[in-house]
């Protein structure tokens, strides 16, 4: 259980969001806000409350940041997308939920008999069919990461706040390398120093010998992703900005070098294939290749549907680096199959929360299944509703910055790169973070400027140093 000091920084964490809207610029503050909510604050505590999602490290600090920004700076923030295709998107992703509930009444019954799975004292009981008030839950929680997404949408969208955003990567990078190295040296022991408790399964940060971070996330392969987050930041600034190449260039190398202690074979390929990219390769190249990327992950479940996924060959590779790799890679595939296939049977809005969307076995009296990848886990919920929603919106603004002949901004592309890795992660893992939806509304933003011909400038309020003189709280709709 965490203890009482999880809880207090909850608490105060709205207070640090209030300092850092007064004393930086709104861009980097809402940044700040969100990126140091995530790295710091503690995993699994929340204070729950009925019908409205959790407050926790992923909604405590963009709630904090919107009221900080409308409050204390009087900020206009646009909540619809300006592209037709982004309000369609959102408008999906808030009522999917409404159409699951709506094709989900049924409970699902495990033994008539006892009403629970596997007899008296299991400790499994039925599952719940659903409600509206469950759709509304679901559709609350949506609005929550949407909110993340329309605030960088907002501060976000100039050249300088994009570079602001990656060197602020950069920067939480290397400043949570150092408990990083900790935990890779004595053991990922800081949660528990810290919060009291351990977040996850402790024999899954043990690896080749030795042991791989999670400090105050959810899983070493969060930690993992992270670090390679940083790491094209720190790439994309050394393309971006020859003065101080050297310094970003050292920074990446740093970075890689702690990216190898993370133990994670999945962000080295990234780092091994995606990396050299935004080095050698020209704007344009980089953004089609990121959007050819998504647009295969978007696919990704008919390709894997119709067997058109080789996986016999991805095993075989994982084998070459060794036979755990492959055997974790094999488990997980024949996890998603078997879950696809569930899937498929109400293949529209999904079988909602509450475990629904697993499969259980009632001769062993346990769960079967273990979801891993992002993808299946919103495909088993919401079906192609939500997953359409979710990751088209994902998707979205890379597509956008392929088309049309208009220069990129260079301080997308590696913001691309990173969203096309986040992406194809979301496959064996789900990856979907606060970082996530800060990159999305960023790219997007950009997108649209792009295809409005708008010349860069100040975005929002980017560039403000100080509080807004007579502070207003309004939003537009």
């Amino acid at each position: 259980m965490p203890n009482s000091l999880a809880f207090l920084m909850l608490l105060i964490w709205p207070l640090v969001v209030a300092g850092l809207f007064m004393r930086l610029r709104p861009d980097l503050a809402f940044v700040w806000s969100v990126v140091g909510g995530y790295l710091v604050l503690p995993p699994v505590a929340a204070f729950g409350l009925p019908l409205l999602p959790d407050l926790d490290k992923m909604s405590i600090p963009v709630l904090a940041a919107f009221a900080a920004a409308t409050l204390l700076r009087g900020e206009r923030i646009r909540l619809v997308p300006r592209s037709g295709a982004a309000r369609l998107l959102v408008a999906l992703f808030l009522l999917a939920p409404f159409g699951t509930a709506l094709t989900n009444p049924d409970p699902i019954r495990f033994s008539p008999d006892t009403g629970g799975f596997g007899g008296p004292g299991s400790g499994l009981a039925d599952l719940p069919g659903l409600t509206l008030y469950d759709g509304l839950s679901m559709m609350l929680r949506n609005a929550f990461v949407l909110l993340t997404f329309a605030m960088a949408r907002h501060f976000l969208a100039s050249a300088a706040a994009l570079r602001g955003l990656l060197s602020a990567l950069v920067l939480a990078g290397l400043a949570y390398s150092l408990p990083m190295l900790v935990e890779v040296r004595l053991s990922p022991q800081l949660n528990v120093w810290v919060y009291g408790f351990f977040q996850h399964s402790w024999e899954q940060m043990v690896r080749q010998g030795g042991f791989r971070p999670i400090v105050f996330l959810e899983h070493g392969l969060w930690v993992a992703f992270f670090a390679l987050t940083s790491l094209f930041a720190a790439l994309g600034l050394a393309r971006t900005e020859p003065a101080g190449r050297q310094r970003w260039l050292a920074a990446a190398v740093y970075l890689a070098a702690v990216l190898v202690l993370c133990k994670s074979m999945g962000v080295l390929v990234f780092a091994a294939t995606l990396g050299p990219l935004l080095l050698f390769a020209s704007d344009r190249r980089i953004v089609r290749l990121a959007a050819a990327a998504g647009a295969a992950v978007f696919l990704y479940p008919v390709l894997r549907a119709n067997g058109l996924v080789p996986v016999e060959a991805l095993i075989d590779a994982a084998a070459a680096f060794s036979a755990e790799r492959a055997y974790s890679l094999e488990f997980r595939l024949v996890n998603e199959a078997v879950l696809l296939d569930h899937a498929l049977e109400r293949p529209w809005f999904g079988w909602g929360d509450w475990q629904r969307n697993l499969v259980f076995d009632p001769a062993l009296g346990r769960l079967a299944t273990i979801s891993d990848g992002r993808w299946v886990i919103v495909f088993g919920v919401s079906g192609w509703a939500g997953y359409a929603a979710e990751f088209g919106l994902l998707l979205l603004p890379l597509v956008m910055l392929a088309r049309g002949a208009a220069p990129v901004p260079a301080a997308a592309v590696p913001l691309a790169v990173i969203q096309a890795a986040n992406l194809i992660d979301l496959i064996p893992n789900a990856t979907l973070t606060p970082i996530t939806w800060l990159v999305t509304g960023a790219l997007l933003a950009t997108a649209e400027r792009r295809a409005a011909g708008i010349a860069d400038g100040i975005a929002g309020a980017v560039g403000a140093s100080a509080p807004a003189p007579q502070p207003r709280a309004r939003t537009v709709i």
